[in-house]
């Protein structure tokens, strides 16, 4: 059972699933069509408005089919032992349970990719992931020893992962890090949240644009944590642009014309599995990220 996010209330069910599963609303209205989605345990429309207190019940069928390719999945880098994807939202890194929708390993097979068979089955060649609902830079390893070798790096974090996040307001200090712990949600599934005991989270900011009402971070993390940067943002009262899930400003999402939160990954550098050469790959900002920039840029 979901509790209805308070940002939520009065969205369409399909809208709000969307973007609290980082599915597409297409996906979303195939849950409901499919009677999957319950909203206290009748089954809505597609367009059923929420309403405070409302509880969601979510069914997500196993995958029964090959993993759906998905079209423009742009390659930044390829040779005989790496691929980097431009990573779309609303794809998943690989199928496992509750996700049935396009994946970045069923791209690359649909497109005749040769991937490792090192990791656990639904997973070979993932040596890091991002989020269904982050694009960017995402690395696959194809040979066996960029596997062993990239998975240590992550591990490591000797890789530079930047992605860069607009969120709600300006950053006191514009530069700086957030250092707070990060462990599930003590009474909201599927949320995180900074909390005592949990896991040990660092991210470092620096403020490249102020607009207003807005600033775009460049961010560096020091740690993985699942949703950390929008986590730490959020803590301090700066969600990203679009991120209702986690408290950012439902009105200025529509405005924008924004169904995600605006984060991306922008850029991975690291040292090459096999040659050791120093290796930096740039992904740009998508069309829904990029327009919703420019708005903020040009409100007029």
């Amino acid at each position: 059972m979901l509790p209805v996010p308070d940002a939520l209330v009065g969205e369409r069910v399909d809208a709000a699933l969307s973007r609290m599963l980082g599915m597409s609303r297409a996906q979303c209205q195939a849950l409901i069509e499919a009677g999957n989605v319950l909203v206290n345990g009748g089954v809505p429309s597609k367009s059923t408005r929420l309403a405070a207190m409302d509880l969601l019940e979510v069914t997500i069928p196993a995958p029964q089919t090959p993993p759906v390719p998905v079209t423009g999945m742009d390659i930044l880098y390829d040779d005989e032992d790496i691929v980097v994807v431009d990573k779309p939202v609303g794809v998943a890194a690989h199928t496992g349970p509750g996700w049935s929708g396009p994946t970045v390993l069923g791209n690359l097979e649909a497109a005749g990719y040769r991937i490792t068979g090192y990791g656990p089955p639904e997973r070979q060649g993932i040596v890091h992931r991002l989020d269904v609902g982050t694009s960017g830079a995402m690395m696959v390893a194809k040979s066996e020893l960029a596997y062993s070798v990239m998975k240590r790096a992550f591990k490591e974090r000797t890789v530079t992962k930047i992605y860069h996040a607009v969120v709600a307001g300006h950053m006191d200090p514009p530069s700086g890090t957030i250092e707070a712990p990060i462990g599930r949600h003590p009474s909201r599934e599927w949320r995180m949240a900074v909390i005592e005991g949990g896991k040990a989270a660092i991210t470092h900011y620096d403020t490249l644009e102020l607009m207003a009402g807005a600033s775009l971070l460049e961010i560096h993390l020091e740690t993985g944590r699942t949703h950390q940067i929008r986590v730490h943002t959020a803590a301090l009262g700066h969600p990203c642009v679009g991120d209702v899930f986690y408290g950012a400003d439902p009105k200025t999402a529509e405005r924008l014309g924004l169904e995600r939160q605006w984060l991306h990954a922008v850029s991975l550098s690291f040292a090459h599995p096999r040659t050791g050469v120093l290796t930096s790959v740039r992904s740009p900002y998508p069309p829904d990220l990029a327009r919703a920039l420019e708005l903020l840029r040009n409100p007029a």
